[in-house]
């Protein structure tokens, strides 16, 4: 607690910053482990720490390629809803918004939730239909939605282009009060610093170059930094799964990797008081503390591993972006980031024991990854901890892809880029 109180502000101030004690320990990795996280994103992260705060497992260990808060963590939009109409999802996302509300206290750490709303804009009188049934299923799910009509729209965001000529005309929305945005690197940097408290090892530019084996049963990682062993290794690095999971040697996971950019925009004074989600053109946009405007769309779609992508994508998004708010059309363009998204064949997250004995599995998770964090690692540390889900978890599966009871929340069938 010392080492940020306001006392220390004020000496570090008057040193030029130079003297602030790291955040977390730089360990040198011991030869085991009970548990190995490979992963230090934010599900990486928030694993190790449920696995420590509540089965009182510490001897953990996070095995990070790059740095803490290089990978999706620190390239997302940072919205944060359960708006979701399918019971497994809503549910789910619903405890993860729970644990969002408090997790500033449970961390000691500002992740700066702002519970400023989300706003689903209907563009035709169907859709709007739509947006009620969601809205009905997630207050019959015990989650908060209010259904507005045009003039409610117009007043709750008044920035938007309310005009019966537009590209897009708006006829209503779906609104989420208590849904929001967070910082993404201060739930990076939270997640670490709370997990290294606890005894966590935290491994950084510590990359898994191969597995160790005992028949079928996997034992242990190769790394950069040397052989770990652990009876427990669970694997949640997002956009990378297939790509560490072939090294263990499966390949056959039911996931496709795509790039997904983001964007923002140089500071402006207060303009947008909610997030604005424009379903018709898949946009959605908020203003972040610093008063830039944070704002994404559609995937790339193509298979990528890169955190990088294309014009076309940077043309659309910035059209629709226009259409609904043409006022901003002279603002400059600060910065614009890629990341990779494991997208599964349903649009569902993967949280599960297998597909080997001694892996668990944490994939699939398009672009609910952000806002899942807190219940992805809670629900995965249980998992692990347990060696079998908790009942929110429990439909996500890997064995639903072969029985058939897929979780398609977008209703666009098997095909990841349309998640």
């Amino acid at each position: 607690m010392a080492r940020f109180s306001a006392w220390a502000v004020a000496k570090n101030a008057l040193s030029g910053n130079r003297n602030w004690t790291s955040q977390w320990r730089k360990p040198d990795p011991k030869p085991s482990y009970d548990v190995i996280i490979i992963g230090g994103g934010g599900h990486g992260l928030a694993t190790a720490f449920y696995l420590a705060k509540e089965h009182g497992i510490h001897n953990v260990a996070v095995v990070e390629k790059g740095w803490i808060g290089g990978g999706n963590v620190g390239r997302n939009t940072t919205i944060v809803r359960s708006n979701y109409e399918l019971r497994p999802n809503a549910l789910f996302y619903e405890h993860s918004l729970k644990l969002w509300e408090g997790l500033s206290q449970v961390l000691n750490y500002n992740v700066m939730f702002s519970q400023r709303g989300v706003l689903y804009l209907a563009h035709s009188p169907g859709e709007l239909d739509a947006h009620a049934t969601r809205g009905n299923a997630m207050r019959l799910h015990g989650i908060d939605a209010e259904l507005l009509d045009r003039d409610a729209v117009a007043r709750f965001v008044p920035q938007l282009d309310m005009s019966d000529h537009t590209r897009f005309p708006i006829v209503g929305g779906l609104l989420q009060p208590r849904a929001g945005t967070a910082r993404h690197d201060a739930i990076a940097w939270g997640y670490a610093r709370a997990a290294d408290q606890l005894g966590i090892d935290i491994l950084e530019n510590c990359e898994v170059t191969g597995f160790l084996k005992k028949g079928d049963t996997v034992t242990g990682i190769q790394t950069t930094r040397g052989d770990i062993s652990a009876p427990k290794i669970g694997v949640a690095v997002a956009g990378s799964t297939s790509e560490v999971l072939r090294k263990a040697g499966v390949d056959n996971l039911p996931i496709e990797s795509h790039v997904l950019q983001a964007f923002v925009s140089e500071a402006l004074k207060p303009v947008l008081n909610t997030v604005v989600i424009g379903a018709g053109g898949h946009f959605y946009m908020s203003q972040s503390d610093k008063g830039g405007l944070v704002y994404g769309g559609e995937l790339d779609k193509y298979n990528s591993y890169a955190q990088r992508g294309n014009l076309p994508i940077v043309e659309d998004v910035h059209t629709m972006m226009l259409a609904l708010c043409p006022q901003f059309a002279k603002l400059r363009l600060l910065r614009h980031w890629g990341g990779i998204m494991d997208m599964s064949m349903d649009g569902s997250p993967i949280i599960t024991k297998g597909p080997l004995p001694g892996l668990y599995l944490n994939a699939g998770w398009c672009y609910g990854g952000f806002k899942a964090t807190p219940a992805s690692g809670w629900c995965f540390a249980h998992t692990i901890a347990n060696d079998a889900p908790h009942a929110l978890n429990a439909p996500f599966t890997l064995d639903r892809f072969n029985t058939g009871y897929t979780i398609d929340e977008g209703g666009s069938g098997p095909f990841p880029r349309l998640q």
